[in-house]
């Protein structure tokens, strides 16, 4: 379930320098910068939920000083001696100059001016959605005009500017408007190959030619992106690689003939509702095939790959060429993603032998979040190791019971750890082979912060930490190629995102790019002097959960409190995390509620293989059962927790355990808000839902057991139940199927349709204002706020 609420949120809090302005205090679900579109509308400040609070509400999404604000987003240039950023123009706030900085000295540099993003004829620059440069520097190629492709703008117009002569060309100008995607320079800087309609095509830059690489490209045959569920679920969006010499392209192509075919429907946007259909394959039911193929940048017939097995009964996480152009690495997985295969392919016949085999009893993790940028990361070979010229892999597995990285050898050697110790890696960073170094993010005894380590790439000694023991909380890293510098990024509960240029492996810092000051006072000011405190409650099994309590201003513990608890729950992400959190919890916090959150098991915070996999095949159940243990023992320990007003909610993973603890612990929460829940789970993906429960003809008691609906008939409470009906994602037919049951109990129940919308609930004017309002006058109404004498 790759998109989860707040958790995206949650996710990108600290990541590194996204855009000028950040995310607002309290944002829409998705991480996604308010736009002139959906920037939500005046309030009417009524009695009802209180007036201060939709006050507040309103003043936190709006005011630019309550924005958690992060450096323009940087590129590296010349290894990291200097790096680019996009900023407005002199004279011109609504065009951008490209310009780049000395690392070292700060000293500032123009490398193109908007004056030349200007099209012949044109009034104004370009607008720059991104930008890359070739490899030899003399060529810019810009994106713009883009449009959005389920979660991202990556469609669009491509333009290249030749820096010698000063020349801007539109790519492939006889295309219609946005169509292309994923353009791309030969490492030669000679060509562009992009992806149109569902064909590759190539430009040569001197001429102009296009030539068509692909011609099969359909709307079942897709050659050089994705279909819906491997885009959602294994972030598979570029699908084509250039080979190293610039002969040739190597690409995914997924025919999705025979998917189950979706159909979405619009009531609003004509007089007649509209449909729109698209391949969603529901679990056990058939994927797409997918293969991988090789194709001479010249034109000619594909050579494909030969994998062994089905290709509808496995998955290509990944592929790309192994440090040369004489062999592809292709990544293949079973459909029950427990069997792992790199297969080392000849790019002139497709033939294949197995390099490396990871299996897991459960799943295995081939999420983007636990792979570096690129994915693949070649080692070149010491001089002891002179005998091969075949550089190593690093790789990240779990084969020890952490997640660890290991240097792969294509000679069938066994697997050599390189970060020995008893800890997982949270998120590979950056390999510095000059220095022999490779950099990750860790947190050995504290599974909810994440500070920077390095182990050396020989597998010698242990990992170090580079983080300074005083930035304890949440640290990512973005590091020069060169291993020399990093855009260091920190933030805690109670300290706003800082970032700063540093030194590696010192950690001095160069200079601050964004020091936030003030915003927490600012903060503060606003949600009033909320308290922020983390612990570990304890369940049973010897089991214990990372907690978060967020206690409200003028806090009394001789009195007692109404609880909120936000969950998630699902493996798809944790949610306590000592960053600081613009989400709705402070401000709910401020009108008088206790918020608690807990992992629990399943969870994918770094405590090891066996936590992460406790759930496998019975996803549901034991996330409510620790849930439900988790605040029992609570309340046990804080007398101040009123087990009388107790409420409970959640988004999408989090919105289906709201269900689950409304409808398994009748009487433990008397009120439940779920939005975007997945109520049964065999309606749900193929890649998500059987990655963690196995195919439903295999695990048929698991489905019904993880499944909320079998057990609605367990409500005891009120409940509110949220969903748009454009969600493609987690699509409305759950919520209907739930309310259906629900009628058929004789259950009461509240419903909020939010027509159109999809998974994150944030399209259009004033949605986002109107759904968090929902949710919080929906706790009003029925867990009154503020302290009661014991």
């Amino acid at each position: 379930m790759a998109s989860f609420g707040l958790l995206a949120l949650l996710r990108s809090a600290t990541a590194v320098a996204v855009c000028a302005t950040g995310a607002a205090l309290f944002p829409a679900a998705r991480a996604q910068a308010v736009s002139p579109a959906t920037a939500p509308s005046p309030v009417a400040f009524g009695a009802h939920p209180s007036a201060a609070f939709l006050s507040k509400f309103h003043t936190g999404q709006t005011d630019a000083k309550l924005h958690a604000k992060s450096p323009e987003e940087s590129r590296w240039l010349d290894e990291g001696e200097r790096y680019s950023v996009l900023e407005p123009a002199q004279g011109n706030q609504d065009a951008s100059d490209l310009v780049a900085y000395d690392t070292a000295t700060g000293r500032r540099s123009v490398l193109v001016s908007a004056r030349q993003l200007t099209p012949a004829g044109a009034a104004k620059p370009l607008s720059l959605n991104d930008y890359t440069w070739s490899a030899d520097k003399q060529h810019l190629l810009v994106f713009t005009n883009s449009e959005r492709v389920w979660r991202e703008n990556t469609r669009g117009d491509y333009w290249v500017l030749d820096l010698a002569t000063g020349k801007l060309t539109q790519l492939d100008p006889a295309a219609k408007p946005s169509t292309l995607m994923f353009a791309k320079f030969s490492p030669d800087a000679r060509s562009v190959a992009f992806v149109r309609e569902n064909n590759i095509y190539v430009e040569d830059l001197a001429t102009g030619q296009v030539r068509a690489l692909t011609t099969d490209g359909s709307p079942d045959v897709i050659n050089g992106t994705s279909d819906w569920v491997n885009e959602e679920e294994l972030d598979i969006r570029d699908a084509f690689r250039w080979s190293p010499d610039s002969q040739s392209i190597a690409y995914w192509q997924f025919n999705q003939s025979g998917v189950g075919d979706y159909t979405l429907i619009n009531d609003t946007k004509a007089l007649y509702p509209t449909t729109f259909h698209y391949k969603y394959p529901l679990v056990g039911t058939t994927n797409s095939a997918v293969r991988a193929g090789i194709v001479a940048a010249q034109g000619g017939a594909t050579v494909w790959v030969q994998l062994p097995g089905d290709p509808r009964g496995n998955y290509i996480p990944g592929l790309d060429w192994a440090a040369n152009s004489g062999q592809l690495l292709v990544e293949s997985i079973n459909r029950l993603q427990n069997d792992e295969h790199l297969y080392l392919a000849d790019p002139h016949t497709g033939a294949v032998h197995s390099m490396f085999e990871d299996k897991d009893a459960a799943f295995l993790d081939v999420e983007a979040e636990t792979r570096f940028a690129n994915r693949y990361n070649w080692l070149s070979r010491g001089h002891a190791d002179a005998v091969s010229t075949q550089p190593d892999l690093l790789w990240m597995s779990e084969r020890d019971g952490w997640r660890h990285a290991y240097r792969l050898s294509a000679t069938g050697a066994p697997p050599k750890l390189l970060t020995n110790f008893a800890a997982d890696i949270i998120s590979p960073v950056s390999v510095d082979q000059q220095h022999g170094f490779f950099y990750f993010t860790a947190s050995p005894d504290d599974p909810i912060r994440a500070y920077l380590f390095r182990s050396r790439l020989d597998g010698t000694g242990t990992p170090e930490r580079v983080t300074p023991a005083a930035d304890t909380g949440t640290n990512s890293y973005d590091v020069s190629p060169n291993g020399k510098w990093a855009i260091h990024s920190f933030s805690s509960a109670t300290t706003p995102p800082r970032y700063d240029l540093v030194e590696l492996p010192t950690h001095r810092v160069v200079r601050t790019l964004e020091a936030n000051a003030g915003l927490a006072e600012r903060a503060r000011a606003l949600t009033g002097a909320v308290s922020e405190q983390f612990s570990e409650t304890p369940v049973s099994g010897g089991v214990h959960l990372s907690t978060s309590i967020t206690l409200p201003p003028g806090f009394d513990p001789s009195k007692k409190y109404p609880v909120l608890v936000e969950v998630y729950g699902e493996p798809a992400g944790a949610i306590v995390k000592d960053r600081w959190d613009g989400s709705l919890r402070k401000l709910i916090a401020g009108e008088g509620y206790v918020e608690v959150s807990f992992d629990n098991q399943g969870t994918p915070a770094p405590r090891g293989r066996a936590w992460r996999k406790a759930g496998y095949g019975s996803i549901g159940v034991l996330s409510t059962q620790q849930q439900a243990e988790g605040i029992r023992e609570l309340a046990r320990e804080h007398p101040y927790i009123d087990t009388t007003r107790m409420a409970i909610w959640g988004w999408s993973g989090g919105g289906t355990n709201t269900l689950n603890m409304m409808f398994r612990n009748p009487g433990l929460f008397s009120t439940g808000i779920s939005v975007a829940s997945v109520p049964d789970q065999t309606r749900y993906d193929t890649i998500y839902q059987e990655r963690y429960m196995g195919l439903p003809k295999d695990n048929a008691k698991g489905y019904h057991d993880g499944s909320a609906i079998n057990f609605a008939g367990g409500l005891a409470g009120n409940l509110l139940i949220v969903h748009g009906s454009g969600d493609d994602n987690v699509h409305y037919q759950g919520a209907e199927l739930l309310e259906n049951k629900l009628i058929e109990l004789g259950k009461p129940f509240d419903f909020m349709d939010y027509p159109n919308r999809t998974h994150g609930i944030y399209e259009g004017p004033g949605t986002s204002t109107h759904v968090y309002t929902l949710i919080v006058r929906y706790l009003e109404d029925h867990v009154p706020s503020g302290p009661r004498p014991q």
